[in-house]
């Protein structure tokens, strides 16, 4: 079984890759799915935040509140370490079981969609090979603003607290250029990589 490490920068594309891997036959595990459902109503993590930040970090729904923790995280780097040790136990032990699911169903690869691969340093062990999905700055941020409600001075933080893209480019085994392709020649890209799904 290839097991393939996919990541990229906000904003790049990498969850519409992810997508057409699928379609392709790959089973895909994605991280930042998981935590979101770790954090959602009824989430798992979601004790352990409430106790660690308090109530306020709660919204009426019972899920994270995106909003004010993201202000917490970029004021206090603290309170972004107290969070990872929170949910990224529980994203660790969700990816073994869905890693498991995708064994037992004989898939031949399996795409861990991660955005923090090459800076979490534990993963680049963990794949065959690195795909990254790669465009410039300035498309990653028109994308995101156009996606979210996000203010351009927050979303140049996230990519700040990002691994630079050289970073990421240097830890990759193969690069999509992202950058003015229809979803059409998008997926022209995905299917040019040599995999065998089964």
């Amino acid at each position: 079984m290839l097991r393939i490490g996919l990541t990229g920068g906000i904003g790049s594309g990498k969850s519409t890759v992810a997508d057409m891997l699928a379609a392709r036959g790959a089973a895909v595990v994605d991280a930042d799915a998981i935590a979101r459902a770790l954090t959602a109503p009824e989430g798992r993590a979601m004790p352990m935040i409430a106790q660690t930040f308090g109530a306020e970090f709660v919204d009426a729904n019972g899920a994270l509140d995106r909003q004010r923790m993201r202000a917490l995280v970029f004021a206090d780097p603290s309170a972004k370490q107290r969070l990872e040790a929170i949910v990224h136990p529980l994203v660790s032990e969700e990816t073994q079981r869905q890693t498991e699911a995708a064994i037992a169903n004989q898939h031949r690869c399996v795409v861990f969609d991660v955005p923090l691969l090459v800076e979490s340093g534990r993963w680049r062990q963990q794949v065959d090979r690195v795909l990254v999905v790669d465009c410039s700055a300035q498309t990653q941020i028109a994308r995101v603003m156009a996606r979210s409600e996000l203010s351009r001075t927050m979303v140049e933080n996230i990519m700040a607290a990002q691994s630079p893209p050289m970073l990421r480019l240097s830890a990759a085994d193969w690069v999509i250029r992202n950058e003015g392709l229809s979803l059409d020649a998008l997926r022209a890209e995905v299917n040019a990589l040599p995999l065998e799904f089964g």
